[in-house]
């Protein structure tokens, strides 16, 4: 049974329709890279699933619950932040707050959200430190434990992306969403970002990937879908999509990149 079920998206920014019919199912443990030009409606994509944006049309199901129906779901702060957890989101401009250490800006969500929790406030040290231990953990993983007490402004590029990727973990969702995550990242940059999610793709993490990065694409990924124009126009296994697309848009659309 898929982990996510996208049934006939639909979203229009005034008179202009930026999807148009969007259906697609994802895998648990699978890694999907949505490919195409600005403008394609990727990111608008990605969007709607995080409710970042609300769909005009369709409905979204997370392991086998409606999260997003149009028309019947009433979405306010409470519920949205409710569904917003069934998914993490890595942005191009990394997104973090300036006046929090790299652990700080890991731990931040989960520490609120364990404040609202009666039973937090007998032991709350207790709990802070199980969080900021396993946000130590999730820094290791992306091989910053070094720069836990770092502020945003004395990182890197690459480290501050990689401290959103620990971020967007912490909570852990069931999908981890990642907008163009080096379009803001020199060549050498982009590489470590790209180790660490190649990384998380070996261990089965569910992902979707919006990417300008083709090979990247075609070796982490387990499908891909090429977008044009708000639609789905070739959806399937990554490497047969990159080296064989059929479809002649797609063949287009590829041959302005290098395969690498």
């Amino acid at each position: 049974m898929a982990i996510l079920e996208v049934n006939h998206i639909e979203k229009s920014f005034g008179h202009t329709k930026v999807l148009k019919d969007v259906s697609f199912s994802l895998e648990q443990g699978h890694a999907l890279s949505i490919i195409g030009s600005s403008g394609s409606g990727k990111t608008t994509l990605l969007r709607c699933l995080n409710f970042l944006e609300t769909a005009d049309r369709g409905e979204i199901i997370v392991k086998g619950e409606t999260l997003f129906k149009a028309g019947e779901t009433v979405l306010n702060d409470r519920n949205l932040l409710k569904k917003r957890l069934h998914f993490g989101m890595v942005f191009q401009a990394f997104n973090l707050f300036p006046q929090y250490t790299a652990l700080g800006n890991v731990t931040l969500a989960e520490k609120l959200s364990a404040l609202k929790r009666p039973e937090t406030k007998a032991n709350k040290r207790e709990v802070f430190s199980r969080i900021e231990q396993r946000g130590m953990e999730l820094l290791d993983q992306m091989g910053l434990s070094d720069r836990a007490g770092h502020y945003p402004h004395q990182l890197s590029g690459g480290q501050q992306q990689r401290v959103a990727i620990a971020r967007a973990l912490a909570l852990q969702p069931d999908i981890l969403c990642f907008d163009e995550p080096t379009s803001a990242l020199d060549p050498e940059l982009t590489g470590e970002v790209l180790r660490v999610i190649r990384g998380l793709a070996e261990k089965k993490t569910t992902m979707i990937i919006v990417t300008h990065e083709m090979a990247f694409a075609r070796d982490v990924a387990d499908e891909i879908i090429f977008m044009d124009d708000g639609v789905i126009v070739e959806q399937g296994p990554a490497r047969q999509l990159i080296e064989n697309p059929r479809q002649e848009r797609t063949k287009s659309f590829l041959s302005r990149y290098s395969q690498g």
